[in-house]
């Protein structure tokens, strides 16, 4: 049995009573920690917490050299951890496609999603969201990639929000904030953003300005994210403005 489970947004008690219970039923854990993190909790916390050894997997460890979980996911029960919800990102699914090629039974335990989270605190409609999009590090790229520029534009066109993942550098222990996301989209784009920080804690952040004010920030420890709006209903800039401080002027 491989079970995927979900660790939520920010520490060692953001997992749901269920990802709980499937943690401290596992024979074996294993965590992965770069396509999400919990910014409020250590994998030592982790271990402490749940009272369970949780060996790290890396991007390769995961990715390319998966055999020591489904090895043991075939011989027994594997909690497979991961930050927030565990089959946003496609290399998940990717890990499940071949426990169920090997005739593993697989369980999803969800958890709290960023995107959830950043409608929630902002008071934006959630199916106002257009396609998501990830800012990488300019340094890996060469710039802002064209892509990401794409999708703001394209949801803007369709009055759509856009919800911007913030890069997440494990090699590097890094991680992007939302003033630097605000200032490379600055560079490119106007109008309004939303920053929101430390979803999942008991003090997030919203903070809503135009991107080059944003720019200028400073929004405590990650995680981050960064909302680019579209068209804005009235009680969404009524949130917006009751929860993260913005003017209604930025919304005409």
């Amino acid at each position: 049995m491989l079970s995927f489970v979900g660790l939520g947004l920010y520490d060692e008690r953001s997992i749901t009573v269920r990802g709980r219970d499937e943690l401290r039923a596992a024979d074996r854990a294993f965590a992965e920690q770069y396509t999400s993190q919990l910014a409020g909790a250590s994998l030592a916390e982790l271990e402490a917490t749940h009272d369970t050894d949780i060996q790290s997997r890396d991007r390769v460890g995961v990715e390319r050299e998966p055999e020591p979980v489904l090895a043991a996911a075939k011989g027994g029960r594997v909690a497979f951890l991961v930050g927030g919800d565990p089959m946003v990102s496609t290399t998940h699914v990717d890990l499940r496609l071949r426990a169920h090629e090997r005739d593993i039974e697989t369980r999803v335990v969800h958890g709290t999603t960023a995107q959830t989270a950043a409608s929630s605190l902002t008071g934006l409609q959630n199916y106002r969201f257009g396609k998501a999009t990830t800012l990488p590090f300019p340094d890996t790229h060469g710039g802002v990639p064209e892509s990401v520029l794409d999708t703001v534009v394209a949801n803007r066109e369709q009055g759509l929000h856009t919800l911007v993942y913030l890069d997440i550098d494990a090699e590097r222990e890094r991680l992007m904030t939302g003033d630097t996301a605000a200032g490379l989209l600055a560079d490119h784009l106007d109008g309004p953003g939303v920053v929101v920080a430390q979803a999942g804690s008991p003090d997030p952040l919203v903070r809503v300005d135009e991107l080059s004010t944003l720019a200028t920030g400073s929004f405590g420890p990650p995680l981050h994210l960064l909302v680019v709006p579209g068209d804005v209903h009235p009680m969404e800039r009524e949130a917006l403005v009751a929860f993260g401080g913005g003017s209604p002027a930025l919304f005409g």
